[in-house]
């Protein structure tokens, strides 16, 4: 992919977080949530990640939109190192990186209007009030609610039209890039194909580029153009979604991908039952940090770390055995 062809390059990200001082207040221990991640979302695409609670996938979303104050790395966002900008400059960059946060009612004020909500964002951004109603009113439409909502509150929706209402949110500033975090997991199956179908409707129609963040990979697979795989603040296998879902190479993605309900019936594989706890990201294993669950270990994994590497065009993977991990059907 040329540099031409993405929207967001995100290089060497680390986002840690203090776990202990020592005796003079300095950091001793480190809780690694994202740990050295690079990749990039192309224009116009949808790029899922997944991966088990606690993988760091939500902290490397919020760390791309600076939600959270990476350690070091780069976020590129049309050549421009987001990472980088002066309060100001942020300010005006964040009209094109915007967010759909998981949880719908604690996300919105609930001491403030759908119409308040909505064009909070204009607001700040010092849009007048005859534009701010006029696009408020126009976001309402979009998003299948009535101009009737605007002036009631958060608690008087149900969980789907509040979700609705956060996506209008999200819209308001007219972004490039949304950070789409779990953005249908608290919902009923029956609203969660409606919301799902609504923002491949407005992708279209509004030209939007998602990071699309879950945790169910069969939701993943319907709406993303690649899938990255995320394991202990790690990106562990990357590749477009036809291919992963069809061919991991990648002992955790298969792992993952047998969980799913009705799978070893549509697919004939086994299901894979992992030994052992998830480790810690304080105090992550030596080597290959998925080596204390894996079928596949060997020494080598106890000694190096596998890179990302690419094992087959376009389909990268962190596993010394990545060709010869074939999920085979049983």
């Amino acid at each position: 992919m040329s540099a031409s062809d993405a929207l967001i390059e995100v290089r060497n990200l680390r986002t840690w977080f203090p776990s202990r001082s020592g005796a003079f207040g300095q950091h001793t221990e480190w809780i690694k949530a994202v740990d050295d991640v690079s990749f990039s979302v192309r224009r116009g695409e949808t790029f899922g990640l997944v991966g088990e609670s606690g993988c760091g996938k939500t902290t490397l979303g919020r760390s791309i939109l600076r939600l959270e104050r990476p350690r070091s790395g780069q976020v590129m966002f049309q050549g421009v190192d987001v990472l980088a900008l002066p309060p100001r400059e942020l300010k005006q960059a964040r009209r094109s990186l915007q967010a759909i946060f998981q949880d719908p009612l604690g996300s919105l004020d609930p001491r403030m209007t759908v119409r308040q909500l909505v064009g909070e964002g204009l607001f700040v951004q010092g849009v007048a009030r005859d534009e701010r109603d006029g696009r408020v009113a126009e976001l309402i439409d979009v998003v299948g609610l009535r101009r009737e909502h605007l002036e009631r509150y958060p608690h008087e929706f149900s969980g789907g039209q509040r979700q609705r209402i956060g996506i209008a949110r999200a819209l308001a500033t007219r972004p490039q890039f949304v950070v789409a975090d779990e953005p249908v997991s608290a919902l009923d199956l029956s609203v969660q194909s409606q919301v799902l179908n609504l923002l491949k409707d407005l992708q279209r129609d509004f030209g939007l580029t998602y990071l699309f963040i879950a945790h169910d990979l069969s939701v993943v697979e319907c709406v993303s153009d690649r899938v990255g795989v995320m394991y202990l603040g790690r990106l562990v296998e990357l590749a477009d979604a036809e291919t992963l879902y069809a061919d991991p190479r990648m002992p955790y993605t298969q792992a993952l991908l047998s969980a799913i309900p009705g799978s070893e019936q549509a697919t004939g594989r086994k299901r894979i039952i992992l030994r052992g706890d998830v480790p810690s990201a304080l105090h992550p294993p030596s080597g290959c940090p998925f080596r204390t669950q894996c079928w596949m270990a060997q020494d080598v994994c106890a000694r190096e770390r596998p890179p990302l590497r690419e094992v087959r065009l376009g389909h990268l993977a962190a596993c010394h055995f990545a060709e010869e991990t074939q999920y085979s059907r049983n």
